[in-house]
């Protein structure tokens, strides 16, 4: 067998600017792995996140670092052992899957057993000033499930003009790590009032054990807490919800596995994402099935998106086309 890998990044050019409470960024650098196999090209995207000590010069060198197996022919059960969960992983293991989809002629769900019917994804909205959100809610009343970016201090202020630009609308928000527990005893009984539904990453990964002993009147989902199936043990008592994202678990056949183990363990499901392209959510797709929630908006957020994307009806995505993944 012989194989040709190539790996590349590519710049997509966001809308605006996207804030979270580490920063902001006009742009997402993702990076790309192609594997050409007898006359087919397949491919993965993924997303290396500063947050957990990656970028695109450190998970191209990972990747390199089992080229030699991956051009003789490596699968995808024996990548799980070759390189650790991450974005380098999740590229390769995504590049893998297209290939065996196309070698069998199948789509990928199909390989994996699972039935694939459209997702509806939440929209994000990203962290700015009380008034600008407020705008931003009121600039996007066709999206029924709003996502919060908060960041701490002023976020009752911004939660509650979210509700008043947009009184309908589903809310959860996303603190990115940046409460502490006297911020969580104010806000939560406020956030019951406003309608708030679910609360993603409150306190610092390291620092999130208060939860065992507080209140949980609204869901709490974990996402820097939870990476892989190994994360999931220490996250019972602490957490309601895990957010399953393709950059942490290494790729959707980690993906897969976690999703069905943390349901046996009682946690529902969030599927998310990092900000990339479409070929980066394609695969997540696959997990977005049966989700209690869905957070695959990345595309929208940006001003261009590879060809050819996923398809949106609003917020509604339809399953991934052959030309595009899986």
């Amino acid at each position: 067998m012989s194989r040709k890998i190539t790996i590349s990044s590519t710049p997509w050019p966001i809308r605006g600017s996207f804030t979270i409470s580490r920063g902001s960024k006009t742009e997402a650098v993702v990076l790309n792995v192609y594997i050409e196999e007898n006359g087919i090209r397949a491919q993965g995207e993924s997303v290396p996140y500063p947050r957990y000590g990656e970028s695109v010069d450190s998970v191209t060198r990972q990747i390199k670092t089992i080229l030699p197996a991956l051009e003789k022919g490596m699968t995808r059960l024996e990548l799980q052992d070759a390189l650790a969960p991450g974005a380098a992983r999740f590229a390769v293991d995504a590049a893998l899957w297209d290939l065996e989809a196309k070698k069998a002629g199948k789509r990928a769900w199909e390989i994996a057993g699972i039935s694939m019917a459209p997702a509806t994804t939440v929209y994000t909205l990203s962290l700015a000033e009380p008034g600008q959100m407020e705008q931003d809610a009121r600039d996007n009343q066709d999206k029924p499930v709003l996502k919060l970016k908060l960041g701490g201090q002023g976020d009752l202020a911004r939660v509650a003009a979210v509700r008043k630009g947009h009184p309908t609308a589903r809310i959860v928000v996303d603190a990115n790590e940046a409460w502490s527990r006297d911020l969580y005893l104010e806000l939560v009984p406020e956030l019951v009032k406003l309608g708030v539904e679910m609360i993603e990453q409150p306190f610092p990964a390291a620092d999130d054990e208060a939860l065992r002993d507080l209140d949980r009147p609204i869901t709490i989902c974990a996402d820097e807490s939870c990476h892989d199936r190994k994360s999931l043990p220490g996250l019972v008592g602490k957490y309601d919800m895990v957010n399953i994202k393709l950059d942490k678990t290494g790729g959707l056949t980690e993906a897969l596995a976690m999703k069905k183990e943390a349901e046996a363990l009682g946690f529902e499901i969030m599927t998310g994402c990092m900000l990339g392209s479409s070929l980066a959510m394609a695969p997540a797709m696959v997990v977005a099935q049966g989700s209690k929630l869905v957070d695959l908006d990345a595309p929208l957020l940006l001003s261009k998106d590879c060809e050819p994307g996923l398809v949106f009806n609003g917020v509604e995505i339809t399953p991934p086309e052959k030309a595009l993944w899986g």
